[in-house]
Parts: structure tokens; C-alpha cells; sequence
């Protein structure tokens, strides 16, 4: 299987971008907080793949290794 998302994938945390876009997001969730509003089914850095437990709404998340916080909900 051949993922076509890695190189993006690899760069963007290469760069840092997950921080980045943490300091500019509204929300930040712990794994905790994240866990009681949605439903993690897989995760490729820097992206978890979720449902949202209120709507059923499938999409992703950003989230950054260390200190581990979960931001930026986009549903598919």
C-alpha cells in the first residue's frame, strides 16, 4: 500500500508546522479532553483520524507529539 500523504506528512512536521498551527488555534484539547468528545480510529502524524461522539461527524485533527495536544477538527 502506498501511502502518497508521507512526504507532506514529513515535511510538515519537519518544519514545525503543528506548532504552528497550535499557537494560532482556538481550541487545544488534551488527550483526555479529546477522548470524551471524539472517537480516535488511526493516526498518521501529525493527523488522528476521528468521529465526533455528538454528531457522528468523521474527519481529522492535527495534533503535536510533545506536549500532546489535539486541535483544529475538519470534518471530511
Amino acid at each position: 500500500m502506498t501511502d502518497h500523504t508521507e512526504s507532506l506528512r514529513r515535511e510538515m512536521i519537519e518544519t514545525n508546522q503543528p506548532f504552528v498551527d497550535l499557537a494560532a488555534a482556538d481550541v487545544r484539547m488534551t488527550t483526555a479532553q479529546m477522548s470524551e468528545l471524539f472517537t480516535v480510529h488511526s493516526f498518521m502524524a501529525p493527523f488522528v483520524i476521528v468521529t465526533r461522539k455528538s454528531d457522528g461527524a468523521k474527519g481529522t485533527l492535527d495534533f503535536t507529539h510533545n506536549p500532546r495536544f489535539y486541535f483544529g477538527f475538519a470534518a471530511d
